[in-house]
């Protein structure tokens, strides 16, 4: 009687306009409802039912009403869908090919087919593949994907690496190769260096070495020389290799593999400054003051040269500090490294009082066997050599930053805008509440910026600086000159990593241009490049972080069992627990509200205050030194559980003191 009946269909599209509807992005829970999460502070519970018409990170309009006296969301209109492209594993049913992203907070599998050419039935349950969604059950009855690519077998040992690139579109073949390489033809000419006492310094295994050093001390401060490598003597403008290179951006590093922007005979042979082979490269002499400050007097030219050693991190720090049996080949390469090192403690502390320092934080580094198993994580602190490196580099960098300001006002530049300026009034907020001692008006300035990071530096805990990370703008890539708030420079633009960076190899391009009195026929990068750039190296960092924390759970299952404790700082706090970073090793994990303590009615978790309030005492703060102990390493959403060591429980343990990192 009513099917079909157009004034019913009328009465209830009138009923639905008239309910209240808000915009936002559906945040999913493994517990099967979700949120509308409208803004940083308003989030709206979705049931469970509403929850099965929408996915994770869509953004959607919904109807907002009551429902036994709870305000709920209803999703009603997809706005636009979180996920499109995505990896997921098969999953057959009643013959029926269907697929489960591979999401910690999607459970459901989405029914699906293979595109045309890839054998449907020769898939397996288990395998993992790319997937696009086509359907979207906001718009259609249910979801539907089309599977696009086999990405590995269900019993490959090293899926891992291929599900992370396949997620971040990256690709996971050196580019091909050429049977012979020849140098281009160039206007500039290039200086003989070939006897000049350059070396480089890196990790043992290195083999892409892409950066050589040579010093020499003067009257009033040193002349630092900087040799790059250059394969912009191999690689043509717009050439096929050279849009493959712009399109990868960055050579991809993994544990255990690395996959190069450039095809590895160049990356790892004719390009790479091997000791005793002579290389092009573009050079820069830079002169240093005493003090440590860079002065406007710096010279690029292109070379020819020679590196007379390859030097390891280790080996030269242990020698600096007067430990282990190696010694340098030559008195020449001692003197150049006592020098280099007097140079790099000047740069520190000319950073350290006119731009910013960052704490030393260790790399850890995974160990694996020939099966890909992690058999040890090791921690590499930044030793003295680490730091001649890379204070040499920062120096570089600056230098090439200001000279294509000056000569051509353009390049790729790093840039950095420090605070966010819509976020700005609530920053002000804080440092007010924490008497922190600074004039509103600078914090927008490059100087205030500093300021405020080196009195931050200074404080006795990390809390507040933990809190005002929140409120920072993230970095980017431009194509016109701008202040680095992050490293407290007025400019900076990369050059020092042609072999591993396509934005190198563009601010090499220029200067050579430049040099050669070309720069009218210099091919300027366009901010499109710079926008791929940045969101390419977003996607590298992403998968380092990826395929970190799937090797971090593997390798933990044993602490799992043995209830091991460990020493964790916390990172972050959301309503839901507490994330941590455990310091033995460097994995991230996460203390729910619910390990804390089990009546989470007197607990809260404040995102807003940084804390964590026990019956509204506080007992845990960003910042904070603590130890837990791992309840769960689970492979299949690549996390990590974890609870307190001890009971927060004041009748049993006092309040937690915070001790000094």
């Amino acid at each position: 009687m009513f099917q079909n009946n157009p004034l019913l269909a009328q009465l209830k599209q009138q009923i639905r306009e008239s309910i209240p509807t808000k915009e936002g992005t559906i945040k999913a829970t493994a517990r099967g409802f979700g949120f509308l999460e409208v803004s940083e502070k308003e989030s709206i519970f979705i049931p469970p039912p509403y929850m099965k018409k929408v996915l994770h990170g869509d953004r959607v309009t919904a109807l907002v009403r009551t429902e036994n006296e709870k305000e709920v969301a209803e999703p009603d209109t997809l706005i636009e869908q979180g996920m499109t492209r995505f990896v997921a594993r098969v999953k057959w049913f009643r013959d029926r090919l269907n697929i489960v992203p591979d999401h910690p907070l999607i459970k459901d599998a989405i029914k699906a087919r293979a595109k045309k050419g890839l054998d449907e039935k020769s898939l397996k349950d288990g395998d993992w593949v790319v997937a696009e969604l086509k359907r979207h059950a906001l718009n259609d009855n249910g979801f539907f994907a089309d599977v696009v690519e086999l990405v590995a077998g269900v019993d490959d040992p090293i899926a891992p690496w291929w599900v992370v690139l396949a997620r971040n579109a990256l690709a996971n073949q050196a580019p091909q190769d050429q049977e012979q390489w020849q140098t281009l033809e160039e206007a500039l000419p290039r200086q003989d260096l070939t006897e000049l006492p350059l070396f480089t310094i890196d990790s043992e295994s290195t083999q892409d070495m892409d950066d050589a050093l040579g010093i020499r001390k003067l009257d009033n401060g040193w002349e630092l020389t900087v040799a790059i490598a250059d394969p912009t003597a191999y690689v043509a403008h717009d050439s096929e290799l050279d849009k493959i290179a712009a399109e990868r951006a960055f050579t991809v590093y993994l544990p255990g593999r690395n996959i190069p922007m450039l095809p590895r005979t160049l990356a790892d042979e004719l390009c790479s400054l091997k000791a005793g082979e002579i290389r092009p490269a573009l050079c820069a002499r830079l002169q240093v003051t005493f003090d440590g400050q860079v002065t406007e007097q710096v010279e690029f030219f292109a070379a020819r040269i020679r590196s007379q050693a390859k030097l390891a991190y280790n080996k030269v720090s242990d020698w600096l500090e007067q430990k282990g049996d190696w010694q340098p080949e030559s008195d020449v390469i001692a003197e150049q490294l006592r020098e280099l090192a007097a140079f790099t403690e000047a740069r520190s502390r000319w950073r350290t009082e006119h731009a910013i320092v960052f704490k030393d934080r260790p790399d850890y580094r995974f160990e694996l066997d020939e099966a890909s198993n992690v058999v040890a994580i090791h921690v590499d602190q930044r030793r003295i050599a680490n730091q001649m490196v890379e204070e040499s580099m920062i120096a570089a960098n600056l230098a090439c930053g200001n000279w294509l300001a000056e000569h051509a006002n353009t390049g790729i530049f790093n840039v950095h805008a420090g605070f966010d300026s819509e976020k700005m009034e609530q920053l002000i907020e804080l440092l007010q509440a924490h008497e922190a001692p600074f004039d509103p008006d600078t914090l927008a300035t490059l100087d205030g910026f500093c300021a405020l990071r080196r009195w931050l530096d200074a404080q006795e805990t990390s809390y507040l600086d933990s809190r005002i990370r929140r409120y920072q703008s993230f970095a980017a890539m431009a194509v016109t000159p701008a202040a680095h708030y992050g490293l407290g420079l007025t400019a900076y633009a990369t050059w020092t990593s042609p072999i591993r960076k396509y934005g190198d190899i563009i601010n090499h391009r220029l200067i050579k241009a430049i040099l050669a009195e070309q720069a009218h026929d210099a091919h300027a990068p366009s901010a499109e490049l710079a926008t791929h750039l940045s969101e390419q190296r977003r996607m590298h960092r992403r998968a380092e972080r990826d395929i970190a924390d799937w090797l971090y759970v593997r390798y933990l299952q044993s602490a799992v069992t043995e209830a091991k404790v460990f020493d964790a700082e916390i990172i972050d706090i959301g309503r839901g627990g507490v994330k941590l970073r455990l310091q033995e090793n460097g994995a991230v994990v996460f203390m729910p509200s619910s390990l804390i303590l089990a009546n989470r009615d007197r607990l809260e978790c404040s995102w807003d205050d940084g804390r964590v309030y026990l019956d509204k005492e506080a007992i845990f703060e960003l910042g904070q030194f603590t130890q837990v102990i791992l309840t769960e390493a689970v492979e299949e959403t690549r996390s990590l559980i974890a609870k307190p060591a001890v009971s927060v429980v004041p009748e049993q343990q006092e309040k937690l003191e915070q001790p000094a990192s």
